[in-house]
Parts: C-alpha cells; sequence; structure tokens
C-alpha cells in the first residue's frame, strides 16, 4: 500500500458519501410518537359511531360572540342539550330568537322555548308532515353562518 492521503485520514474511508443534511433525531426534540396517548375518559366523553367523543352546545348573540357554552357526551341528541344551554348564559335577557339547524326542528323543543319568551328558528326537517315555520321568520336562518364562524374560532 502507498502513503495515505491527508483528505483520506479525515474523511472516515468513504469520500464519496454525502452528509446527511438532517441533524439527528436526538437532537430534534419531541415527537407525536414519543407522548403516550391514553384513552379519553370522563363524565364529559360518550360513545358514538366512530368512537368516543363529546359535543360543544354554543349560544352566540348577533355578532357571533359566544353567550353561552355547554359541553356534554356525544350520545344525546342536540334537541335534548338546547335547554340546558339556555340556563347557562352570561347575560340576563334572554334570546328572541334561536337559530338552529334541522336536527332542533322539534315540538317538544319549540314549545319548551315557548315558555321562556324565544322563538325557534329552524327548517324543517325531510319527514315533517305538518309545517310550522314561516317561510318570512326563516329568512332569518342565513344568519346561521355566525355561529359556525364561532365554532371554526373553537
Amino acid at each position: 500500500m502507498g502513503p495515505v492521503r491527508s483528505d483520506e485520514r479525515n474523511s472516515g474511508g468513504s469520500c464519496c458519501r454525502a452528509q446527511n443534511p438532517r441533524p439527528d433525531r436526538r437532537r430534534r426534540g419531541l415527537h407525536r410518537w414519543e407522548f403516550r396517548t391514553i384513552e379519553k375518559r370522563g363524565s364529559k366523553i360518550g360513545k358514538t359511531k366512530r368512537g368516543k367523543g363529546s359535543k360543544i352546545m354554543a349560544v352566540a348573540d348577533r355578532h357571533g360572540l359566544p353567550v353561552a357554552i355547554c359541553v356534554e357526551s356525544a350520545t344525546p341528541h342536540e334537541v335534548k342539550l338546547a335547554t340546558n344551554t339556555l340556563v347557562q348564559m352570561v347575560i340576563p335577557d334572554a334570546p328572541q330568537n334561536l337559530i338552529g339547524d334541522n336536527a332542533y326542528d322539534s315540538d317538544k323543543l319549540d314549545s319548551e322555548l315557548r315558555r321562556y319568551g324565544i322563538e325557534l328558528i329552524a327548517p324543517h326537517r325531510m319527514n315533517r308532515k305538518n309545517t310550522t315555520q314561516d317561510l318570512r321568520r326563516l329568512r332569518r336562518y342565513r344568519r346561521r353562518w355566525k355561529i359556525e364562524r364561532l365554532f371554526a374560532w373553537l
């Protein structure tokens, strides 16, 4: 063998191997696989078709600011949780109108809200036989995007 050149001695034996541009994993920080995940549990966690979860019910004013927020288990229907959410309002006056989607079209909820002096504005479900909404009042349903924006902020 011939004499060893100085650049071969410092290169570790391979002069053509490229350096790894990514730093060593130990120096990069924490990754999601390093955390131990535990199963969801608690009184506000319920079973759904796709696993466990919870529902966030919210009431917002006309500007989209939250007035009441209620977190419940995912198993009960929204109609059963609507009055619990209204009880938790932080303002003293009850709203005059409550705008909801098709799931809120319930005679029982409508009569319960009328006792509080609140008119329910919700489009009819497809299987509804007797129409109860006036189409002029249903124009306010277009303002529902403000509550959708509130949930996007959460």
